[in-house]
């Protein structure tokens, strides 16, 4: 069994992921098989039990979250449901409290890989919980935001025009950028956009959603192969070193892969940090001065992969 289409969907506690699943069930193509596993965190699923129908078997992991009990509980499982039911799509609701950049390590282990294709990943939030600064401290809230490729904002309805606009506003600024934000009611989500999001992206290109005071500058992205590993110590010589390799830098920022974890570096106004990050898509640099020569950028990030 190879390339069954998968698809993570993770969101903090409350923000309606059983429900968006239950929808996204009235949609299923009559000729495609799917399967579902579901993770909660307490021993019994009730979850798993408010999705069951005739059609799509659902599997259950209770007892915490994926990323702590699942190790060898979820690829039991993911394997037996492809040996068993051989589904098209195998959908995966995490538990609330997952970490989701685990889950997604795991589900890219070389005993799962060959048999999974991982598609768009789907967080689901609540814009009241998403524009809280109680909530963005929280790096397990973090991190399933930044591992999504599809950010829904659910229950939209119960939020007032400052949450939206402020939700907005931080949803388009996120880095990476998601590939689709949408706001709907009751977990109404469409399945056209699993099936049309787009996962991968060119290794070179333009960045959007500028600032105002951006837009005359130039712009530009690099993005690698998620398999390639980078030399810590030259991407930090090379972050020390971009304020003479640009004119006016005014921002730079990425996420590389070293050393198996993924870090984010950050530079803006004079200074740079690193920290710890969900994202496993790819590894990703971006950078926005009055001017710099983009092939000599691309050559020194390209010096700073291990060979």
């Amino acid at each position: 069994m190879k390339n069954v289409q998968t698809h993570l969907f993770t969101g903090f506690l409350g923000t309606g992921k059983t429900t968006a699943l239950r929808h996204l069930l009235t949609q299923k193509p009559q000729e495609e098989k799917w399967a579902i596993i579901v993770n909660e965190f307490g021993d019994i699923g009730i979850d798993g039990a408010v999705l069951s129908n005739n059609e799509v078997p659902v599997a259950e992991i209770a007892g915490g979250c994926l990323c702590c009990v699942a190790g060898p509980q979820m690829t039991v499982t993911v394997n037996n449901i492809l040996k068993k039911y051989r589904p098209h799509r195998l959908l995966i609701e995490a538990s609330g409290l997952a970490h989701a950049a685990s889950v997604i390590d795991e589900l890219q282990a070389p005993y799962l890989i060959e048999a999974l294709s991982i598609g768009a990943n789907v967080t689901l939030v609540d814009p009241r919980q998403f524009v809280h600064p109680d909530y963005a401290k929280q790096a397990l809230y973090r991190d399933q935001i930044s591992i999504a490729d599809i950010l829904i904002a659910n229950k939209v309805d119960l939020c007032d025009i400052e949450t939206l606009s402020t939700f907005r506003r931080t949803a388009n600024q996120l880095f990476p950028p998601k590939s689709l934000i949408k706001e709907v009611t009751q977990g109404k989500i469409e399945l056209s956009w699993l099936l049309d999001t787009q996962t991968t992206t060119k290794s070179r290109y333009r960045l959007k959603g500028l600032a105002q005071s951006e837009i005359a500058f130039q712009s530009e992205g690099f993005i690698f192969d998620p398999k390639l590993g980078f030399h810590g110590e030259r991407l930090t010589q090379f972050f020390d070193e971009l304020p003479t390799l640009c004119e006016g830098l005014v921002r730079a920022k990425g996420i590389f892969k070293v050393l198996g974890t993924w870090v984010w570096l950050n530079w803006a106004e004079g200074y740079w940090g690193a920290n710890q990050v969900a994202w496993r898509k790819d590894s990703r640099f971006e950078l926005i001065a009055k001017k710099f020569d983009a092939e000599l950028i691309a050559n020194r990030l390209q010096e700073c992969v291990e060979e």
